[in-house]
């Protein structure tokens, strides 16, 4: 399948060994459906900059999935806000940008429902979706929104 701005769809969740699962889940949803599945893993080389790589895909993606999962403190009692951040550059993309850009259709995950308004009040009023680190739930999630985001009536996932 050709990858075109149409059928690609920015992944823009935590990478670690305690999400992998719902990684590999939201890839492989993403993909049975007829869609590229886009991350910043997809390019290894250190003399890319992350952030001009994660602009780079989200430019170049109509479609974006944004799991807010790991905003909790670490041991340093700091958050890790890399993923609102990202959601935040897509947000900036729809309205800034071209009119391509401004076609842009977005997903916003989260482990437990409206949990966001705890550390992020300025997206009240978007509807996000729990899958509760559940894989199925991911995968039930993901295929019902690519379906009504895009329009497309057929998925190969059940």
């Amino acid at each position: 399948m050709e990858t075109t701005y149409n059928n690609s769809v920015f992944i823009n969740c935590p990478f670690d060994s305690e999400f992998r699962d719902i990684f590999y889940a939201i890839i492989y949803t993403v993909y049975r459906c007829g869609f590229i599945p886009r991350s910043s893993l997809e390019e290894d080389n250190a003399l890319n900059h992350r952030l001009s790589k994660i602009e780079h895909l989200i430019e170049h993606c109509r479609f974006g999935i944004h799991d807010l999962s790991r905003t909790e403190t670490n041991i340093n009692s700091l958050p890790r806000f890399n993923m609102p951040f990202e959601l935040g550059i897509f947000f900036g993309a729809k309205k800034f940008g071209n009119k391509n850009q401004k076609n842009k259709v977005a997903l916003v995950l989260e482990r437990e429902q409206y949990l966001y308004q705890q550390y992020n009040s300025d997206l009240n009023g978007i509807d996000t979706k729990a899958h509760n680190n559940n894989v199925n739930i991911a995968i039930k999630i993901v295929r019902d929104w690519l379906q009504s985001a895009s329009g497309r009536k057929t998925s190969t996932v059940t």
